[in-house]
């Protein structure tokens, strides 16, 4: 795994050993940001579930102003951390090892994101209730981007309500994954 492009660029990045994660496949992770790319220079990113930390890291090499990395593994978060270092973007980061509940009441009325990474365990099916924590939480940013990644392709768990709140600007399917783009409605 590497970073693709910018400061970072070529910067091979470790990941844990296992099966306990799974990281975005390099193909994903290329699509991803060809969506993304004129809308990173400056952005607050939150990598929820981070794992390895490669789609936050990717953003801080391609501009992004800061990155918010949680995931409940404190293996996980020594990754990320020694990713981040190695990269020399450790100034930028914030690492916390806590579960995504606990980081969305820590941020809670406080901070907002421009763009938010939530790649769970497919298992865990929660997408749907981490964008309504997302939202109580008020920490979406007016006009950001939502990146889900899932095994499936109804991620709002078929909560009309809560998807009249979004705009899907984009989903595509590579293999067993699907990239949702979401994007906040305007009240």
């Amino acid at each position: 795994m590497k970073i693709i492009t910018g400061l970072a660029k070529g910067m091979n990045l470790e990941t844990l050993e296992g099966d306990a994660t799974r990281p975005t496949s390099q193909r994903v992770k290329e699509a991803v940001f060809s969506m993304l790319q004129f809308d990173i220079e400056g952005a607050r990113v939150l990598d929820l579930f981070a794992g390895s930390g490669q789609l936050g890291l990717e953003a801080l090499s391609r501009g992004a102003q800061k990155a918010t990395f949680s995931d409940s593994s404190r293996e996980a978060t020594d990754v990320v951390m020694r990713n981040a270092k190695k990269s020399k973007l450790f100034d930028k980061c914030r690492i916390s090892t806590c579960d995504c509940n606990q980081m969305i009441r820590g941020i809670a009325g406080k901070e907002q994101y421009d763009i938010i990474f939530i790649d769970p365990p497919y298992k865990l099916d929660c997408i749907d209730d981490v964008l309504r924590k997302l939202i109580n939480a008020n920490a979406i940013a007016k006009g950001a981007f939502i990146v889900c990644e899932s095994g499936k392709e109804d991620i709002f768990g078929g909560d009309e309500e809560l998807k009249s709140k979004f705009t899907v600007q984009k989903q595509a399917k590579y293999s067993i994954t699907y990239i949702t783009v979401l994007r906040p409605c305007e009240e």
